[in-house]
C-alpha cells in the first residue's frame, strides 16, 4: 500500500520517520518538508518486497558517493631489504606484521591490522610507518681457478661447495653441507681454502706417473684445495714401487677410488664425526698416547689410532706420534700416511692393498683390507655392502678415465 500526504497522526510520524532515513541514505536533509510530515517528489523511494512506498515517487537510487577510502592501485619493485617487504598491491590481502614498500613515496609500513589491501597513507589505523634497510647486491666473486659463488647467507652448500666471502675477502670450502652458516663462525662446516685470481695450466705429469694433473681435477673437482697433486706426486717417493709396472694405471684408479669413498671426494681433512675425536687412544708399548694429542682420522685415508700413528710416523721418519695434526697441516704428510697404509698394511684382509692389485687378486681385496667385515660380505641392501658398491663404481669410472682395465674380483 502507500503512504499519502496527510492521514493520521502516526502515518504523518511514519512518514517523517521515513524522511529521515531517506537522507541518511543519499537523499539530502529532510527540511521543513520532512517537519511537515510531506514527502518531496525529487527523493528516491525505498522498496519494500518489490513495492514502492509512493506510487508517484521517482525510484531510480542516485549512483553511491565516491568512497573517499579506496586504494589506488600501484605498480613498482621493492628494493632489496631487511624486512623483505614486497611492493604494497591494491586489493592483495596482507596479516598482521606484514611489511610493504609503498612505490608512490619509496617508505615502508608495516600492517597494524588484517587488512584486504587498504592503502598505507591513507588507512592509517590499519598501517604504521616502518623502516627497513636497503641490502646492496652481493660482492660479485673475483674471478679464479675455482667455481666459487659470493657466499650468501639462507643458501644451501653441499658439502665440498667454495664459497668467496666478501667481508674478508677469503674463499670458504664448505666441510659439511649446510643452510647458509656463516664460514667465520661455523668453522666445524667450513674450512678455509683458496681459489687463485688467475688460471694456471695443470702441471704435466712426471715421467711414468699414471696420470695426470688435469686427470686429477676431473676425478675431485670439488676437492679441498689442501689435497694437491704435487703433494702427491712428492709424496709417492717414500714408496716408489706405487703406481709401476704394468698394473700402474689400474692401481692409480684403486688406490684413488677408496681415497674418494674415505674423504667425501677429498673434501675432509679431518674425521667428521668430532664426538669420535678422544676415542682412539689405545693400549700400546711401543707407540703410547702422547700427552694432550689426539689420534682421530686425518688425511685421505683417515689414519686413526696412536699405534698407526706411531709406526707410520716412523716408517716415514716424521713426528707423527707427539704431533698427529701434522698430517692435517702438511699435504704431502698426508699423502705420505695415505701411501704407507697402502703399500704396507694388512689392516683387515690378508694382504696390502699394493698387492692385491699387483699381484692380480682383485679390487675386492683392497676394501677388505680398509675396512673389512664392516663392508665385506654384508647382505645386499644393506649399509655395508651399499659402501663396498659405492667403491666399485668409484673405481670403475677411474679406470675408465686412465684408460685401464678393472681386472676381476671387484667386490668383497
Amino acid at each position: 500500500m502507500s503512504i499519502k500526504r496527510g492521514g493520521t497522526p502516526f502515518q504523518r510520524y511514519a512518514s517523517f520517520s521515513l524522511a529521515v532515513l531517506l537522507a541518511a541514505c543519499g537523499g539530502g536533509s529532510p527540511g521543513d518538508d520532512a517537519a511537515s510530515g510531506t514527502l518531496p517528489h525529487d527523493r528516491p523511494a525505498l522498496v519494500v518486497q518489490g513495492a514502492p512506498l509512493s506510487d508517484n515517487l521517482d525510484q531510480t537510487a542516485p549512483a553511491a558517493p565516491a568512497n573517499t577510502f579506496a586504494a589506488t592501485a600501484v605498480t613498482g619493485t621493492a628494493p632489496a631489504n631487511s624486512c623483505n617487504a614486497g611492493v604494497w598491491v591494491a586489493g592483495k590481502s596482507y596479516a598482521v606484521g606484514a611489511t610493504v614498500y609503498y612505490a608512490p613515496n619509496g617508505r615502508y609500513y608495516a600492517a597494524r591490522y588484517a587488512n584486504p589491501g587498504y592503502d598505507p597513507t591513507i588507512s592509517t589505523w590499519f598501517w604504521a610507518a616502518a623502516t627497513c634497510t636497503p641490502i646492496s647486491a652481493p660482492t660479485p666473486a673475483p674471478a679464479g681457478n675455482c667455481t666459487a659463488a659470493t657466499w650468501t647467507r639462507g643458501t644451501y652448500y653441499a658439502a665440498g661447495t667454495k664459497a668467496y666471502y666478501p667481508a674478508n675477502g677469503k674463499y670458504y670450502l664448505a666441510t659439511n653441507a649446510n643452510p647458509g652458516y656463516d664460514p667465520t663462525i661455523s668453522t666445524w662446516f667450513w674450512s678455509p681454502t683458496t681459489c687463485g685470481t688467475t688460471t694456471t695450466a695443470p702441471s704435466p705429469a712426471p715421467s711414468g706417473f699414471p696420470f695426470t694433473e688435469a686427470q686429477f681435477n676431473q676425478m675431485f673437482p670439488n676437492r679441498n684445495s689442501f689435497y694437491t697433486y704435487s703433494g702427491l706426486v712428492t709424496a709417492t717417493s717414500a714408496y716408489p714401487a706405487i703406481f709401476g709396472g704394468a698394473t700402474g694405471k689400474q692401481e692409480a684408479a684403486a688406490f684413488l677410488a677408496n681415497i674418494k669413498h674415505e674423504t667425501g671426494s677429498l673434501v675432509y681433512v679431518r674425521e667428521v664425526n668430532q664426538a669420535n675425536w678422544s676415542h682412539y687412544c689405545g693400549y700400546s708399548n711401543q707407540y703410547p698416547c702422547a700427552s694432550g694429542q689426539q689420534y682421530y682420522g686425518r688425511g685421505p685415508i683417515q689414519l686413526s689410532w696412536n699405534y698407526n700413528y706411531g709406526a707410520a710416523g716412523a716408517a716415514l721418519g716424521l713426528p707423527l706420534l707427539q704431533d698427529p695434526d701434522l698430517v692435517a697441516r702438511d699435504a704431502t704428510v698426508a699423502w705420505k700416511t695415505a701411501i704407507w697404509f697402502w703399500m704396507t698394511q694388512t689392516g683387515a684382509g690378508r694382504m696390502t692393498a699394493h698387492a692385491a692389485i699387483a699381484n692380480g687378486i682383485g679390487f675386492g681385496e683392497t676394501i677388505r683390507t680398509i675396512n673389512g667385515a664392516l663392508e665385506c660380505n654384508q647382505p645386499a641392501g644393506s649399509i655395508g655392502n651399499n659402501q663396498m658398491q659405492t667403491r666399485v663404481r668409484y673405481f670403475q669410472e677411474f679406470a675408465t678415465l686412465l684408460g685401464t682395465t678393472t681386472g676381476s674380483n671387484l667386490s668383497c
